[in-house]
């Protein structure tokens, strides 16, 4: 199983956010900074470092840990709609969405939707909460 990690810079002059996704075993095959001029300390600031839950969301969009994920039970109501709306995070060895293991939430439940991450959306943060 070859992990993969989500990497969030921020560009130190102009403030952007840019996110680069790398596989370990790439990682491995070349020197970071080879792989992205992101990796150059001078100019981007890393910020993040998130793995990859190996789960992904309705419209197929991989999860990783930092990011807010929306969904619905199963066994809702016709009449009612409920939206879940947590952050993911990975807290005593496993993924959480709120406090819900990821796996096991996911597996029970459907639409479960992707809404963005908290870096380069930092107000789904406090939405989450």
């Amino acid at each position: 199983m070859d992990f993969v990690i989500r990497y969030v810079f921020k560009h130190r002059a102009t403030g952007n956010i840019e996110i680069k996704i790398y596989s370990i075993s790439q990682l491995e095959a070349r020197a970071a900074q080879k792989l992205s001029p992101c990796f150059d300390e001078t100019e981007y600031e890393m910020i993040a470092r998130n793995l990859f839950t190996g789960l992904k969301d309705k419209n197929g969009f991989e999860i990783y840990e930092g990011d807010v994920v929306q969904g619905s039970p199963r066994y809702q109501r016709a009449d009612e709609i409920i939206l879940i709306e947590q952050m993911v995070s990975f807290l005593n060895g496993c993924f959480m969405f709120g406090n819900w293991n990821a796996h096991e939430y996911f597996n029970k439940h459907q639409h479960i939707e992707v809404v963005g991450n908290i870096y380069q959306n930092p107000d789904l943060l406090e939405e989450a909460r």
